[in-house]
C-alpha cells in the first residue's frame, strides 16, 4: 500500500497554487495519472520517486516511510531514488548520449540476459550498439523504458511512455505492462492522455486539476458508465457553419477527420466557427454542444 499525503507550492501559468495529495494506492494495480497540463501530475510521480522533495508531508510504502517533513522544516526522512528501488520513464528519456543502447541498459542493471530480453521486446535488438542521438524519439522512448525494467522493480512510474510509439508498438507494450504487472505484481502509475490506453490498461483514473485530485474512479465509471444517453460522444472544432436550404452544416474537425452535422437556427446561434464542441449521438440522430467542464478529453490535454 502506497500512502502520499503530500503538499508542495508550484508555480503555475496563473500564478502559483498548492500541489496536494491525500491518496492510497493499493500494491498491484495500474493506475492513470490524468489532467491538464501544469496541473502537477509530473511533479506528483517524481515526488514518490524522490526526484523533488514535497514542502511537508507523509509518504509511506508497505509500512516503510519514504518521506516525512514539516512545512518550513528539514524534512526528518527523505530516500534517495536509489534506496526507494522504482522505476522511472519520463518525457526527457534521460539516456545517457555517450553509452549504446545495450550500455544504457546494462547501467542500470549488469544483467545481459535480461537486457537481450527487453531488447527483443521492444524491437530494438538489432539497434543495441547505436548510441542514442542516433536513434528517433520513438527509439529512445522504448529504451528508456526498457532500462526502467532492468532492475524488475516493484514500482515503476511513467509520465506518457508510449506516446510517441506507432500504435502497433502502443499495442505490444500496453501487453508487456499488464504482462509484467499480473506476472511480477509491479505497481504501475502512468501518466497519460489517451482515454483507451487509460481504459485497456488501468483499473483506476485519478484526475488531477490545479494540484487537486478531483475525480478518483475507475475506466468504466468515467468513460462508460456516467450519466448520459449518448452512445458516442467525440471532441471537435467547428471549422466552419453554412446555409444549406433550411438547415445549417457544421464543418467539424474530430482528430485528422472532418464531419459534417447538421444543426438547427437555435444551436447555429449559440456556435462560432472555433467553437469547441461534442458530438454525439441521441435516437440515432447526431447531436453537437458546446464543450463543457463536465467533458472528459485527455488526448487534447
Amino acid at each position: 500500500m502506497v500512502v502520499s499525503i503530500l503538499k508542495k507550492r508550484l508555480a503555475g501559468a496563473d500564478g502559483s497554487f498548492l500541489l496536494e495529495t491525500d491518496v492510497k494506492i493499493a500494491r498491484g494495480g495500474i493506475t492513470a495519472v490524468a489532467g491538464p497540463s501544469g496541473s502537477g501530475k509530473t511533479t506528483f510521480l517524481r515526488m514518490l520517486s524522490g526526484l523533488t522533495s514535497p514542502d511537508e508531508g507523509l509518504l509511506e510504502v508497505d509500512g516503510e516511510v519514504w518521506f516525512r517533513g514539516e512545512a518550513g522544516k528539514k524534512p526528518q526522512l527523505n530516500l534517495t531514488p536509489q534506496q526507494r528501488g522504482v522505476g522511472v520513464v519520463f518525457q526527457g528519456y534521460a539516456l545517457f548520449p555517450h553509452m549504446s543502447v545495450m550500455g544504457n541498459l546494462l547501467y542500470a542493471s549488469r544483467n545481459r540476459e535480461m537486457a537481450e530480453k527487453l531488447l527483443d521486446l521492444i524491437g530494438l535488438q538489432q539497434l543495441k550498439h547505436v548510441k542514442p542521438p542516433n536513434l528517433s524519439g520513438g527509439q529512445k522512448q522504448r529504451v528508456a523504458l526498457a532500462r526502467a525494467l532492468m532492475q524488475q522493480p516493484g514500482f515503476l512510474l511513467l509520465d506518457e511512455p508510449l506516446s510517441a510509439l506507432d500504435e502497433q508498438m502502443r499495442a505490444l507494450l500496453q501487453d508487456e505492462l499488464m504482462k509484467l504487472n499480473r506476472e511480477l505484481g509491479v505497481t504501475i502509475l502512468i501518466v497519460t492522455h489517451d482515454s483507451s490506453e487509460m481504459y485497456k490498461l488501468c483499473d483506476r483514473v485519478l484526475v488531477f486539476e490545479k494540484g487537486q485530485i478531483v475525480v478518483d474512479t475507475s475506466p468504466r465509471k468515467l468513460f462508460v458508465e456516467r450519466a448520459t444517453t449518448q452512445k458516442f460522444a467525440f471532441k471537435g472544432e467547428i471549422l466552419e457553419i453554412r446555409a444549406v436550404d433550411a438547415v445549417y452544416v457544421a464543418v467539424i474537425a474530430i482528430g485528422n477527420n472532418l464531419v459534417e452535422v447538421v444543426i438547427d437556427s437555435d444551436e447555429k446561434e449559440n456556435m462560432l466557427a472555433g467553437d469547441i464542441v461534442v458530438v454525439g449521438t441521441k435516437a440515432f440522430n447526431p447531436t453537437v454542444r458546446k464543450f463543457g467542464a463536465k467533458d472528459f478529453d485527455f488526448s487534447k490535454l
